[in-house]
């Protein structure tokens, strides 16, 4: 297994739950590229989607009474530490010794004692003093087809946008899955069951299950299951993942997972000093999903009608219309900050009078699904706001769809218009 698998996976993890974002970009990959780069520039305390990464970080947690875990030095020899109610609970004291690290083998030992009798192969690891986080890897085999599992552990900021949007599910619109539920437990702790698939367009029949918990404390603990011996490239060998969504949460919910997060060491750049004074330069706060959707809908051309809509807080909003012709995507994403890549966004394209800088683009709206078109019109304000307007529409009702219709339901003027409408300008 790579090295960094734990990260793709965490990364398509966050991928998923912003993929309502990501999908407003997804054919546009210039502008997709150019706009994540600068929004991670400018947004460096989101990390570890730091999400996402992208596509996209964890506080201390103590486990209450007595416990004799196997736990290891940064050399991967393991050493037994007994945690105690006194221990338990988080110093405000700088100088408290962090708990010791947590050796690969320990993970792998742990993971493996907590799945059904089988066989294991292909096994990998990373302690918890190891970089980029600590991970457990093994091909699992009950007797039923080799399936691949893994099972990271991060740090993220309790209470945060990033927990918000591990916590959520998909949207099916962009993101087809065959079941998901986020759910409170009884601790305080959040928890959230996927079953989907390794690739959104299910061009390939590997299915993906997964099993998020997210501690009040910002412990966050990821499983991963398959039912291929491989996340990707190899044949599915079994009709489903072996764990069933209450083995997923039973091994997730584990309290020894949860000591294995409080061995990561922290990263003192991520602490922010005391009443800092924010970056010159700061974007102002995202656009609202809400407002963008009422101001999309508000601007869509008489005859279509809104048979679905969605979104996020982050300036992202869609509506599936009908015109009776067949259900056409239409998405809007308004960002701010965008003044510095305008060169690359809009080159070839149009300046207005007032310095409004357009750029309209009709082509494949998804290189996977044969006859798929999208039709944009993006558009950026003058201003040091950087403020951007890009409107798409699609000839499908959703991503990685078929087409339901020849061409989108709105023409390219018509986007252009509604792009340039002064309505987002009430936004700013």
């Amino acid at each position: 297994m790579p090295e960094n698998q734990d990260q793709e996976i965490f990364e398509e993890r966050l991928s998923a739950a912003l993929h309502q974002t990501g999908g407003g970009f997804h054919a546009d990959r210039s502008a997709l590229v150019t706009g994540g780069r600068v929004r991670g520039r400018r947004a460096l305390t989101r990390r570890r989607a730091g999400v996402l990464g992208g596509v996209a970080g964890v506080a201390l947690v103590g486990v209450g009474g007595a416990m004799l875990l196997p736990q290891g030095n940064a050399d991967g020899r393991d050493v037994s530490a007994a945690t105690t109610g006194a221990t338990s609970q988080p110093s405000a004291s700088a100088t408290t010794p962090a708990p010791p690290p947590v050796s690969g083998d320990t993970l792998l030992g742990e993971l493996k004692k907590l799945l059904p009798e089988g066989e294991f192969s292909q096994e990998d690891a990373r302690g918890s003093a190891d970089q980029p986080s600590p991970y457990a890897y093994v091909v699992y085999d009950d007797g039923e087809g080799a399936a691949a599992i893994s099972m990271g552990l991060y740090r993220v900021e309790p209470g945060s946008a990033q927990v918000r949007q591990l916590m959520e599910c998909p949207d099916e619109t962009f993101v087809p899955h065959d079941s998901c539920s986020s759910t409170r437990l009884p601790d305080g702790s959040l928890l959230r069951l996927f079953k989907g698939y390794e690739y959104p367009d299910k061009r390939v029949e590997t299915k993906l299950w997964t099993a998020d918990l997210v501690t009040d404390k910002g412990q966050h603990v990821s499983l991963s299951e398959w039912n291929a011996p491989a996340q990707k490239g190899a044949p599915v060998s079994r009709a489903e993942p072996p764990l069933s969504a209450e083995q997923l949460k039973e091994v997730v919910t584990a309290e020894v997972w949860r000591q294995v997060v409080d061995a990561i060491p922290k990263d003192p750049k991520s602490v922010e000093p005391t009443k800092a004074a924010p970056p010159a330069g700061e974007p102002p706060a995202p656009v609202s999903g809400k407002d963008a959707n009422e101001t999309l809908v508000g601007l869509l051309p008489e005859g279509l009608d809104v048979v679905k809509e969605g979104g996020q807080e982050s300036g992202f909003t869609y509506v599936v219309v009908d015109d009776g012709q067949g259900e056409s995507l239409v998405q809007v994403n308004v960002q701010y900050g965008m003044d510095d890549v305008a060169g690359q966004l809009y080159g070839g394209g149009e300046e207005l009078p007032d310095g409004t800088l357009v750029k309209t683009r009709q082509g494949i709206g998804d290189d996977r699904v044969p006859g798929v078109l999208m039709w944009t019109a993006d558009t950026l304000r003058p201003g040091k706001d950087g403020f951007r307007v890009v409107i798409s529409a699609f000839n499908n009702g959703a991503a990685h769809a078929e087409p339901s219709r020849a061409t989108p339901a709105l023409t390219i003027d018509q986007l252009r218009e509604m792009a340039l409408s002064p309505e987002w300008d009430k936004l700013r």
